[in-house]
């Protein structure tokens, strides 16, 4: 059996801006208990990427040879991630309803 490599995860800065909208979201329409259960899901999920980066599908908005964007469907959110050489960089978490454009801008995010 071959071992993955274990990867650093980072969030970006906008990650921590889209986090922050989420739960401000999810507190406003299903309460405080609610936002707080679905944030810590979402935590959940992004810190086993550290082994488990290659599980998730790449993200058919930004296709690329070697499938460094990869994401995560949690309900009606989409977690963008990348796949570097040394670490996993998780970019963005989008509304479903979200542009693909603004999906697309994920790729200039550092």
């Amino acid at each position: 059996m071959v071992k993955k490599q274990r990867k650093e995860v980072k969030i970006s800065v906008q990650f921590d801006q889209d986090i922050i909208s989420v739960y401000t979201y999810g507190e406003e329409i299903f309460g405080e208990i609610a936002a707080k259960s679905f944030v810590a899901d979402i935590y959940s999920r992004i810190w086993s990427l550290d082994q488990m980066y290659l599980l998730h599908p790449e993200c058919r908005h930004l296709p690329t040879k070697d499938k460094r964007y990869r994401n995560i469907i949690l309900g009606s959110y989409l977690i963008i991630y990348k796949i570097e050489s040394d670490n996993i960089l998780v970019l963005r978490i989008l509304h479903s309803r979200t542009s693909i454009k603004k999906i697309k801008s994920t790729r200039k995010i550092k």
